[in-house]
């Protein structure tokens, strides 16, 4: 049903000592992020979900392509989450084929070299992972 997590009816608190995952994703005129972590819950390894968060996208940003749509949602994503994720390891999980090459360009556009700068900070943390989008369905 519209509205609702899949299989989600809790939130757990983040262990700052297990690596943490974050699915980002822009869907359609918005950008999406659930950071996720597995814990055992029950004697069992589960992953679930800490935060879900999104956004409207700006006009201005309506005209991106998906690669600067996705480098958007994942700086958007570790600003609001900094909190959290500043100092811990986690995946970056996304959707978006190129993803990694984008981030590794030797001679990037303008407005990617703003991105990668945004996203240095982190990038001794973070491990940018592909999923497929059929599998991509948190």
């Amino acid at each position: 049903e519209e509205g609702q997590t899949r299989g989600c009816d809790i939130l757990l608190m983040p262990d700052f000592e297990l690596p943490h995952r974050l699915y980002i994703d822009e869907l359609g005129d918005e950008l999406g992020s659930a950071l996720h972590q597995f814990q055992i819950i029950n004697d069992k390894p589960w992953e679930g979900p800490i935060f879900f968060i999104s956004i409207k996208i700006k006009p201005t940003q309506a005209r991106y392509g998906e690669s600067q749509m996705i480098c958007l949602c994942l700086v958007w994503a570790l600003e609001k989450l900094n909190y959290v994720l500043e100092g811990c390891a986690f995946e970056a999980i996304t959707d978006f084929t190129s993803f990694k090459s984008l981030l590794n360009m030797k001679t990037p556009t303008r407005h990617l070299l703003t991105l990668q700068i945004a996203l240095e900070e982190h990038m001794g943390n973070v491990t940018i992972v592909h999923n497929y989008g059929n599998i991509h369905e948190n």
